[in-house]
């Protein structure tokens, strides 16, 4: 039996795409949306239910054999983890923005950066030589700038509808994001090729 971490979430509905086009009908998941743990003897798997974030904690510490987890999530967790697959799905745009017409402090000194994800804030910043502040916030990343919290904000964006209601601009794309299949390494050499079969089923059905 192989267990697998699925995202709460958007990426939660791709992902049922997903096995639905592989021919695992999972729809029990939809209809008991309380329920964390579901278990599809005939498939072979396992299936729990988790917040973004934990996906990749779930499977590196091999609770979870596989998940399904963003790369902004994987890049943040920094988690020691296989990751063979780009599933194309959930995507979106790390990026950093800032209020309109904002003057920044000179030479970035004293800059203040508001973010859900403060190690790929600081290894960014790092990497252009900037010192700053970083503020970890953990909602309305946006609002930070518009109060003087912060100077600028790293943060996921999919249309940039919420930036520019809120009359911030983006500066920079940091990188961009999908969703990806992770793989606990002792999982990948113990159960090989049960899970080398269902990364084949899930490439023959991608795209979504």
């Amino acid at each position: 039996m192989i267990r697998i971490a699925l995202p709460k979430g958007r990426l939660l509905k791709y992902s049922m795409q997903l096995f639905d086009k592989m021919g695992f009908d999972l729809s029990l998941i939809e209809r008991e949306k309380r329920k964390l743990l579901f278990s599809f003897p005939e498939y072979g798997i396992e299936a729990m239910i988790v917040k973004p974030m934990d996906v990749p904690v779930y499977v590196e510490y091999g609770v979870a054999d596989l998940g399904i987890a963003g790369k902004d999530v994987i890049l943040e967790e920094r988690s020691d983890v296989y990751e063979p697959l780009d599933l194309g799905f959930g995507y979106c745009r790390m990026v950093v923005a800032q209020p309109k017409g904002i003057k920044l402090p000179p030479y970035g000194l004293g800059l203040k950066v508001a973010t859900k994800y403060p190690r790929i804030a600081e290894k960014h910043y790092g990497k252009k030589g900037i010192p700053v502040e970083i503020i970890q916030l953990y909602g309305s990343v946006e609002l930070a700038p518009l109060v003087g919290l912060a100077h600028q904000i790293v943060d996921l964006v999919e249309t940039g509808t919420t930036l520019r209601e809120n009359n911030l601009e983006e500066v920079e794309t940091v990188f961009e994001v999908t969703a990806r299949l992770i793989v606990n390494r002792s999982s990948m050499r113990l159960k090989f090729s049960s899970i080398k079969n269902l990364i084949e089923s899930m490439q023959s059905a991608l795209p979504l």
